[in-house]
């Protein structure tokens, strides 16, 4: 998984790679997990089921072909800073799109992310997601329990929300 400062270029479906690297130690200050598997991802995916405890799990796919006309609106509301109140947890099953997550000081890192990359999102944090240019990836969506599949955009409201004030607890202590 590679992982820079994203630097804003224009078509948030391209790189935005402002040269700036990020190490693991930087995404792990922001409790953002990451793992990768070249192996069978439904294995990995059931490995992972039970590592976590996570209780279920369902596919996702995100392209122009099979959504038409509503992909465009799809990937803007995607891309519309946000948190969850619950993890946000992906295994990419193919395809490739972009994750940007605020840092601990508060700059946008984009973390590419491709078939047999795992992410896994602390909730409270603030981030937002895209395809890349090829329009199309594929995603195993992995769930702790039922999920509250709200996403809320940041605002001062948000920033008291108890998953935001518990994600900046974890962040500075």
């Amino acid at each position: 998984m590679r992982a820079y400062l994203f630097q804003d270029e224009g078509d948030q479906r391209m790189p935005n790679d402002s040269g700036i690297p990020i190490t693991e130690a930087q995404l792990a200050a922001a409790k953002v997990i990451s793992s990768h598997s070249d192996g069978d991802l439904y294995e990995f995916a059931d490995e992972l089921m039970t590592k976590y405890g996570f209780k279920s799990r369902d596919e996702v796919s995100v392209s122009r072909v099979k959504l038409g006309e509503r992909y465009n609106s799809m990937v803007q509301k995607f891309f519309e800073e946000h948190l969850h109140e619950d993890e946000e947890i992906r295994l990419i099953m193919d395809g490739r799109g972009y994750f940007d997550l605020r840092s601990v000081d508060d700059k946008w890192i984009r973390i590419l992310v491709e078939k047999g990359d795992l992410i896994i999102l602390p909730a409270g944090i603030y981030h937002r997601f895209t395809t890349a240019s090829d329009d199309y990836i594929h995603a195993m969506r992995l769930f702790r329990e039922n999920p509250k599949w709200i996403a809320l955009p940041r605002s001062t409201e948000t920033d008291n929300i108890d998953a935001r004030q518990g994600y900046r607890k974890s962040i500075t202590s």
